[in-house]
């Protein structure tokens, strides 16, 4: 990827205004891909993510064999009629934690050995926590760089079912050792501490896997998956720019069409609202054992909140976008007990703090997070970098067209990770 072109953003002398569409989940994306190929069968994919996550599982899955063919730029049919096969090169997941861990999985319950790595990134983010419990399971598992780092060996093996209490709560890791369950003797048990996102679990149970959920515990038994259709929602964690730039850029109204409200993923929406946002939900339904709707926002003066642990989970890939707003609200934002920010594609705690500052942002870095002193008015003149990270790209965008003066954005191609249609929906909201 060409990462290093420079955006230049003007800041907005109108409001936004305008009915959108934001890119397929890329969680949901992931899964429905991943899920497909393990049925052995032929399923269609409507609404797949265009981003380059996605795509990296999906190259990921032909170099074991799985048949993806795109019927159109968004609906794909994926077949793996064969099972999985020996690859043949080291398996590649570019920049996406989700693909490197749930692969992870699916892989050391394999009948072949494999090394699974990504690129610069996603070679620095954590992954003894899935080996951990992969290794408990009677994997054959290790990571080159300290048994903690990609790239990571696998040696195929059988697998027996564990009870695992683990100690983040985190949906990838947790779906690692329930795709590992899919294929191992007995039950698979995980708790987490608090509930993390459940596509995964939804969609094991659309798929009629043998699967129990209780709260934060989730028990598998090893299953065959029931082919079936699916058709993925609107990514909420895109709708995120857009709800936050619509909430502070004076006199916005916007509706997000087609949007995912799995409650797990819907913490954006219920901090916005307790900042004082003004979000509606309309046309409220459920498609593949999601909740799916339209989101209408109009701009309102926003408060400070405080946003702890019993939250991150919901709001963890936000919390940047969230940050932007916070600079906007009056009184102080405290964002605490959220760790887990200092390991995503980048240092976002470290990220946002230093990034925020640079536009006169009043903003502290804590350990665990950071603490916001608003309402102030965002000055721009200034070079903003994106740390390879998506999310800090898109949360910069964002907080440049509420800003006095330009500002410029480095590497700003980072976006098409997930969202390559950042600029062109945000410029149809400008007309």
């Amino acid at each position: 990827m060409n990462v290093s072109n420079q955006k230049l953003v003007t800041p907005l002398e109108k409001p936004l205004k305008g009915i959108i569409k934001v890119p397929a989940d890329k969680s949901i994306s992931h899964r429905a891909a991943i899920f497909s190929a393990i049925t052995k069968e032929k399923i269609t994919v409507s609404n797949f993510s265009c981003g380059a996550d996605c795509k990296s599982t999906l190259a990921v899955l032909k170099q074991l064999g799985v048949e993806v063919n795109f019927q159109s730029e968004r609906n794909l049919a994926i077949c793996n009629k064969e099972g999985f096969r020996e690859p043949q090169e080291i398996l590649y997941a570019g920049n996406s934690g989700t693909t490197i861990r749930l692969m992870s999985g699916i892989l050391a319950g394999s009948n072949f050995s494999s090394v699974i790595t990504g690129d610069e990134s996603l070679k620095k983010r954590p992954m003894a926590r899935i080996i951990t419990p992969l290794k408990q399971m009677g994997a054959d598992i290790k990571a080159e760089y300290d048994d903690t780092k990609a790239p990571i060996s696998i040696k195929g093996t059988k697998l027996n079912g564990i009870v695992y209490n683990s100690q983040v709560a985190s949906a990838q890791v947790k779906s690692c050792i329930l795709l590992a369950g899919l294929n191992a003797e007995g039950e698979t048990v995980i708790r987490e501490p608090f509930k993390s996102r459940d596509h995964t679990e939804k969609l094991l149970s659309y798929m009629e896997a043998d699967i129990e959920v209780q709260d934060t515990r989730v028990k598998i038994r090893k299953s065959e998956l029931c082919p079936k259709p699916m058709s993925i929602p609107g990514d909420i964690s895109s709708a995120a720019f857009f709800i936050v730039a619509a909430s502070i850029i004076p006199d916005s109204e916007i509706i997000i069409r087609d949007v995912g409200l799995n409650p797990t993923r819907t913490g954006i929406i219920d901090i916005m609202r307790d900042m004082g946002a003004d979000i509606t939900i309309l046309d409220k339904r459920e498609e593949c054992s999601e909740e799916i709707g339209d989101i209408k926002v109009k701009y309102a003066e926003l408060k400070g909140v405080t946003i702890g642990r019993d939250l991150i989970p919901r709001i963890i890939d936000e919390l940047p976008i969230i940050a932007i707003a916070a600079t906007q609200a009056k009184g102080t934002t405290i964002v605490k007990e959220a760790e887990e920010l200092r390991h995503k594609e980048s240092d976002r705690i470290k990220a946002v703090c230093m990034e925020l500052k640079k536009l006169g942002a009043d903003i502290e870095e804590a350990d665990d997070g950071f603490v916001i002193f608003g309402k102030t008015q965002l000055r721009g003149n200034c070079v903003l970098e994106t740390y390879h990270d998506h999310r800090i790209a898109m949360s910069g965008y964002v907080a440049a067209l509420a800003s006095l003066k330009p500002v410029k954005i480095n590497e700003f191609q980072w976006v098409n990770i997930s969202f390559p249609e950042f600029i062109e929906v945000f410029e149809s909201l400008q007309k």
